[in-house]
């Protein structure tokens, strides 16, 4: 018989413009569910962490490099870039109002509080998909974890992003030689040719071992400059 233990509490359940989103403890971890699908949990957070060092470490030196970070989930890569001395301004898009109060006033404070009030940090409620087309910013980086892959998309509207039309909207907004690091649940060769066909170079792809099953990866690409 299960125990209280072995069944998700949910702590909060909204809808919101682009369905349910939920966040819930299990145990010690807190999950972030939208339209029953799992998008992340408090587990681990390698692959954040890879998504953050791997673009900074792509951009060699270059000094007070501006990150945008698509998707605030958790805060484990909020968390880790605010901790490090080198970027001169970080801000994260986020499009679900409830996550970024999750992070504001609730639960998810205890891991992104000090970040959140970082004077570098800039929290953006608004769709990435829209803003890598609309903003006149520009970035040195840009993360990107918004699904759980090119292939594996939270919602329909994810799927341009991927594409050589919004790889050339996330081209826009990175300065000569920036780096896009695109975080997925499993590799995808097909995503790799298709940054090299929207003109990026230097493509690969970092893996980062999991339990079980396939790793999970971030990919890599520099807009020429």
């Amino acid at each position: 018989m299960p125990t209280s233990h072995d069944i998700p509490e949910v702590l909060d359940r909204r809808e919101g413009p682009h369905g349910e989103i939920v966040l819930r403890r299990h145990g010690d971890l807190l999950q972030i569910i939208a339209n029953g699908c799992f998008l992340m949990d408090t587990s681990d957070g390698r692959s954040e962490r890879l998504l953050v060092d791997a673009a900074l470490a792509a951009l060699d030196g270059r000094p007070g490099p501006h990150l945008l970070i698509g998707g605030l989930g958790v805060g484990f890569s909020l968390a880790h870039a605010a901790a490090d001395p080198r970027p001169g301004r970080i801000a994260v898009v986020e499009r679900e109002s409830a996550i970024i109060g999750w992070h504001l006033d609730g639960p998810l404070a205890d891991f992104s509080a000090r970040a959140v009030a970082d004077a570098r940090t800039e929290i953006l409620e608004t769709d990435l998909v829209a803003y890598v087309h609309e903003t006149s910013d520009t970035y040195d980086a840009l993360c990107l974890d918004i699904d759980n892959g090119p292939g594996w998309t939270v919602t329909e509207g994810n799927e341009t992003l991927y594409s050589r039309a919004g790889l050339a909207s996330c081209a826009r907004v990175l300065r000569p030689g920036g780096v896009l690091a695109v975080w997925s649940a499993q590799p995808s060769p097909e995503f790799e040719e298709t940054l090299r066909n929207a003109g990026f170079q230097q493509v690969r792809t970092e893996e980062i071992p999991v339990a079980r099953g396939v790793p999970d990866v971030v990919h890599l690409a520099v807009r020429p400059g």
